[in-house]
């Protein structure tokens, strides 16, 4: 079960953050788009490459202190088919590293076309007379709610069947999220409110050997106290917290969302770590070629500081 093999994954390595890999072409080292220029074109085909570079430098360089990597799915379709394809090949390599792969690809529809979503991401695509096969393949994909249970249910019974997991969006980082989210309904709860009941509801029928659910939750790290409301409610559901570092998160404002036994959240961080020899802090230890090696020290800087609010806040 996902729950299972991300829980085990945290503990072994003592960190409970996760790597959100979001090229862009502005943070893709010069040397690395030069090079694939070269060999494929300046094209869609030629920036895809240097993406799959700069992806693969990230894994080999992390695998060995996160649990997992979270790919954002729109940073791949903008570079059409040729992203896609380096997408696909992105998480084969990461799970070929023994890394787990999020894929926040906020996906929804109504029933028959989030069963298409599904397949394409957690479960299997039909090649008739009772074959099928994996497409994306990866190991968790972030949902939205707003559909219903109708758009829910196809990805809880392709989580069941594969051991796969979902976290659902609830309540999300960014800074115009309470338009909707924060918004009181007839009995005086708010809307991430009544979501955090339904993933709990939902999450009963999907909990792992660890004493977690596969169906977990998106909640942003710059809502803390709205995170010590959904932590109540979600005692048993696995959080993804978004939010941590170039949005303003920091240890102190994700400690909300676990509970007393150090589990419970996956804490994201993207262009801070994958980016972080742009930073001002690195200019004199890194160039572009020593990405890597920024982007490692800035990845324990964030496992450390996240382990000292918990061990602060937990003992």
């Amino acid at each position: 079960m996902f729950v299972d093999r991300l829980v085990e994954s945290i503990k072994s390595k003592k960190n409970p953050s996760v790597v959100g890999l979001d090229p862009r072409i502005e943070g893709i080292p010069g040397y690395m788009l030069e090079k694939a220029y070269r060999e494929f074109g300046k094209n869609l085909k030629g920036v895809s490459m240097a993406v799959y570079w700069f992806n693969c430098g990230l894994i080999d360089g992390l695998r060995d202190i996160i649990p997992a990597v979270k790919p954002q799915m729109a940073f791949y379709e903008c570079l059409g088919v040729d992203g896609i394809d380096v997408f696909h090949k992105t998480v084969k390599y990461a799970r070929d590293k023994g890394l787990l792969v999020i894929c926040d690809g906020k996906r929804n529809d109504i029933g028959s076309t989030a069963n298409a979503y599904s397949k394409a991401f957690l479960g299997m695509a039909d090649l008739g007379e009772n074959e099928k096969t994996p497409v994306f393949d990866v190991d968790a994909l972030t949902i939205s709610p707003y559909l219903g249970y109708d758009g829910i249910k196809p990805f809880i019974e392709d989580c069941r069947s594969y051991g796969k997991g979902i976290f659902i969006l609830d309540k999300t980082s960014n800074k115009s999220s309470g338009d909707f989210q924060d918004l009181c309904t007839y009995n005086g709860k708010s809307i991430y409110e009544i979501v955090a009941e339904k993933i709990n509801e939902w999450g009963e029928s999907l909990m792992g050997q660890c004493g977690y659910s596969s169906i977990g939750a998106v909640v942003g790290a710059t809502y803390p106290n709205q995170a010590k409301i959904l932590r109540r409610i979600m005692r048993n559901s696995y959080i993804l917290v978004p939010g941590y570092g170039a949005q303003g998160g920091n240890g102190d404002d994700v400690v909300p969302s676990f509970n007393s036994d150090g589990l419970g959240a996956v804490v994201n961080a993207s262009r801070s770590i994958i980016f972080a020899y742009k930073n001002s802090i690195y200019a004199d230890k890194y160039d572009e070629a020593d990405y890597v090696c920024a982007a490692r020290e800035e990845a324990l800087k964030m496992r450390d500081d996240i382990n000292r609010a918990l061990e602060k806040k937990f003992g």
